[in-house]
């Protein structure tokens, strides 16, 4: 049986550091969970931990009834706030909206979601749902370190290249984390920034 890893077939999930790239998502099928405020305090890690257990038994439900199995995706998520600076230069992680994700196979059923769900514990699985997320054209790029110094690279981003490009902003603040963050020294984190825009 073949292992698939979705982030080697999905041209999306490769960024270079340094550099940012006008790219089309396509659409893609997660399971989220919503909340808000800092992702250091307990609804934040709560979602997590739902997350995880929920993904890797669909892994199991699609290697078992299905044969096929496939790598489970790194954790993602959506960020916004109504004054955008609080990403940039204040950092006010308390003014913070976010959805956690991770990304699914479009073979999974809702029926194996709806499975999957009633038979895992976790502290927001009654907050978790299976959505299609259409981001289309997208400006991203891949930061090297720990999250609090992302400000700058958005700033470049958010007031230089999509600007300076003739685009504008629509979606929300998309960030894939590539590195465990269990296991990872803050410097050597790897992050891909993604922005949706128009234009």
């Amino acid at each position: 049986m073949v292992k698939v890893d979705l982030k080697k077939e999905i041209p999306s999930y490769r960024a270079r550091s340094g550099a940012f790239e006008i790219i089309d998502v396509p659409p893609l099928r997660y399971l989220m969970i919503d909340g808000e405020g800092d992702p250091n305090a307990q609804p934040y890690a709560d979602a997590i931990a739902t997350l995880f257990p929920v993904a890797y038994r669909l892994k199991f439900m699609s290697k078992r009834e299905l044969d096929r199995d496939y790598v489970v995706m790194p954790l993602e998520a959506l960020w916004w706030s109504d004054d955008m600076e609080s990403f940039t230069s204040r950092r006010d992680k308390s003014h913070w909206q976010w959805t956690a994700m991770i990304l699914t196979p479009d073979w999974i059923t809702q029926d194996q979601f709806d499975r999957a769900i009633e038979s895992t514990r976790g502290p927001a699985v009654d907050d978790l749902r299976l959505t299609a997320l259409s981001e289309g054209r997208c400006v991203q790029t891949l930061h090297l370190g720990p999250f609090d110094e992302e400000g700058p690279v958005l700033e470049a981003l958010h007031r230089g290249f999509i600007p300076a490009h003739g685009l504008r902003m629509t979606g929300r603040h998309h960030e894939i984390y590539l590195s465990d963050l269990r296991r990872t020294d803050p410097a050597r984190l790897r992050t891909i920034l993604r922005q949706p825009v128009e234009g």
